[in-house]
C-alpha cells in the first residue's frame, strides 16, 4: 500500500545535495515521519475528547501543526498549493522556527517520559538536511499520503520502516551498528520468554529492534489481552538508553511505527552510570541487547566499574548483570573473542559472570551474521541469582555463507529454539559441566565434541572481512602516529 510512497521519498532524497547515503535518508524520513504521526494522534484525540464533551488542549501551537504548514489542505480535501510553503520559504520557515520550536519541548515538558519530552530530544539532536525546499515539498506531499489511522496501516509502515534501517546498515560506513539481524533477534526472544508484566530493557536500544520485536512477541503470545494489560505494554514495560543521536531518533520512530506511542528511551551514554549507583528500583526483570563491540570508553568511564576495560562491550556486560534484578533473565550479544580472552578484564569478567548467574546457553554464531562487521559473535544466555551448573553450547550452521544476499532467517534458528528448551544433544550441540571449565582461565571456547576437532574453518568473506577491519584499525594508529611527528 505504501511501499512506492517510500520509493518516491528516497529517489527525491537522493536528488538532494544535503542527503548521501542511506543513513541520511533514513534521519530525514524520520523527523518528517515523526510530525506526521503526532499530528494524526492529536486529531486522534481531539476527536476523542470532543466526544466526551471536553475541550483538547493540542500539544502543539497552530503555526506548527502539520495540517497547517506542511499540508493545508482546501474543501477537496487536497493540499492547497496556495497556502503550502515551498522553495526558499519552506526551508526557511523549518530551519529558521519549526526546528527551535519543537527543540524548546525538551525545557518545557513536566518529565522525561512524556512525548513533550522525546519531541524535544529529537528535534534538539537532528537537524533538516534537505537543502532545496522544492525537493522538501515533494518529500512532504509524500509523506502526507501515510496514514497511521488502522493497525493494518500502522504495521505496514512498521516493516516498511524496518526495511529502510537493513539497507542503512547494509549502506557501509557506520550504518551496521544500527541493525541486529531480526530472526536473531526473535530467537533470542523465544529462549528468554519475557511476560506482559516484567520490564524489558536494552542499554544499547540502537534502532530499537529488540524492544520492537519484544512488543510484538508479546502482543502475539497475549492474543485475550485486557485494557489494562495494553497500558501496561504501552507505559511500564520496554525501557532503552542510547548514547548516538541518529540511533536514538530512529530507534524513537521504530517503536512509534509499531505501536508504542511514547517510548521510554533515554539519549545518554548508558556506560557514564556508575554501577555503584544502580538501586532496587532501577532494575530489571529482562535484558536483551547486542552491545557495540570493539569501541573503546574514556578512563573516567572506566571508573564506574569494577572490572575495568576499553572494550565498550566488557562494561555493557558488566552493567545488565548489574542491573538486571534476582531472577532476571537476559540474551546478550557478544564477540566470541570474549569467551576465551586471556586478558585480566576478560577473565575477571567470566569470573563474575558464572559466579553471579546461571550461564545456561551459548549460541555461537557463524561469520556473516551481522553484514560487514568482520567478527564473529555469541549470544550468552543468563539467569541472575545462582551460579552456573553447566551450559549448553549450540554452534549455528545454516549450511550455506552468509551475506547480503543470503541473510540469516527464521528457519536457521528453528533446531535452536527447539533443542534449547531442554538442552538437548546434537551434531551442533553439547553441554559443558562447570567442574570441567579451568578454574584460573575460565576459558569457555567452543569446541565442539561432535562435529571433529576444533572450530569449523573460516569462510574466506569472513577472513577477509576481519582483515579489513585490522587494516582499519591499523591505518588509524598511524595516521595518530604520524600526528605525533
Amino acid at each position: 500500500m505504501f511501499e512506492q510512497t517510500f520509493k518516491n521519498i528516497d529517489d527525491v532524497l537522493w536528488k538532494d545535495a544535503g542527503c548521501t547515503s542511506e543513513l541520511d535518508y533514513t534521519e530525514q524520513s524520520s523527523w518528517l515521519l515523526f510530525l506526521k504521526y503526532l499530528d494524526e494522534l492529536e486529531g486522534e484525540r481531539a476527536v476523542e475528547a470532543k466526544l466526551a464533551g471536553k475541550k483538547y488542549n493540542y500539544i502543539l501551537d497552530a503555526p506548527y501543526r502539520w495540517a497547517n504548514w506542511a499540508a493545508p489542505k482546501g474543501k477537496d480535501g487536497k493540499i492547497d498549493h496556495n497556502r503550502a510553503l515551498s522553495g526558499d520559504d519552506l526551508r526557511d520557515f523549518v530551519n529558521q522556527k519549526l526546528f527551535p520550536y519543537l527543540e524548546g519541548f525538551k525545557r518545557r515538558a513536566s518529565g522525561p517520559n512524556t512525548i513533550e519530552y522525546k519531541i524535544g530530544e529529537i528535534f534538539g539532536e537532528i537537524k533538516n538536511k534537505i537543502q532545496s525546499g522544492y525537493n522538501l515539498r515533494e518529500v512532504i506531499d509524500y509523506v502526507d499520503e501515510l496514514r497511521f489511522a488502522t493497525q493494518t496501516e500502522k504495521h505496514e509502515l512498521s516493516h516498511l520502516y524496518e526495511a529502510k534501517i537493513k539497507n542503512m546498515g547494509n549502506a557501509g560506513r557506520n550504518g551496521g551498528e544500527y541493525y541486529t539481524p531480526r530472526p536473531l533477534i526473535r530467537a533470542i526472544i523465544e529462549v528468554v520468554h519475557p511476560k506482559i508484566g516484567e520490564r524489558i530493557y536494552d542499554g544499547a536500544v540502537g534502532s530499537a529492534g529488540f524492544l520492537c520485536e519484544a512488543f510484538d512477541y508479546l502482543q502475539r503470545t497475549n492474543l485475550k489481552r485486557t485494557t489494562a494489560q495494553d497500558k501496561i505494554l504501552q507505559e511500564r514495560t520496554f525501557y532503552g538508553k542510547e548514547k548516538k543521536s541518529l540511533a536514538y531518533v530512529i530507534g524513537t520512530m521504530n517503536m512509534i511505527l509499531h505501536g508504542i506511542e511514547a517510548p521510554n528511551i533515554i539519549h545518554t551514554n548508558t556506560l557514564t552510570e556508575n554501577l555503584a549507583d544502580i538501586q532496587e528500583k532501577d532494575r530489571y526483570d529482562v535484558v536483551l541487547a547486542n552491545p557495540p563491540f570493539g569501541g573503546k570508553e574514556r578512563p573516567e568511564v572506566q571508573q564506574n566499574f569494577p572490572i575495568r576495560s576499553g572494550e565498550t562491550a566488557f562494561l555493557f556486560l558488566q552493567h545488565f548483570i548489574k542491573i538486571l534484578k534476582a531472577g532476571g533473565r537476559a540474551g546478550v550479544v557478544i564477540k566470541n573473542t570474549f569467551l576465551s580472552n586471556t586478558d585480566n578484564a576478560a577473565v575477571s569478567l567470566r569470573k563474575l559472570l558464572l559466579e553471579s548467574c546461571n550461564l545456561h546457553t551459548v549460541l555461537d554464531c557463524p561469520g556473516g551474521t551481522f553484514q560487514g562487521a568482520g567478527v564473529k559473535t555469541v549470544v550468552l544466555f543468563f539467569e541472575k541469582g545462582a551460579p552456573t551448573r553447566k551450559i549448553w553450547f549450540y554452534q549455528l550452521d545454516p549450511g550455506r555463507s552468509l551475506g547480503k544476499t543470503n541473510a540469516l532467517n527464521d528457519d536457521d534458528l528453528a533446531e535452536f529454539v527447539k533443542l534449547q528448551k531442554t538442552f538437548e544433544d546434537s551434531p551442533k550441540s553439547w553441554s559443558v559441566d562447570i567442574k570441567d571449565v579451568d578454574a584460573k582461565t575460565f576459558d569457555l571456547s567452543v569446541r565442539n565434541p561432535n562435529g571433529g576437532e576444533g572450530e569449523a574453518l573460516r569462510s574466506p568473506e569472513e577472513i577477509l572481512g576481519e582483515i579489513a577491519v585490522l587494516d582499519s584499525e591499523s591505518a588509524k594508529v598511524l595516521a595518530k602516529i604520524r600526528a605525533l611527528l
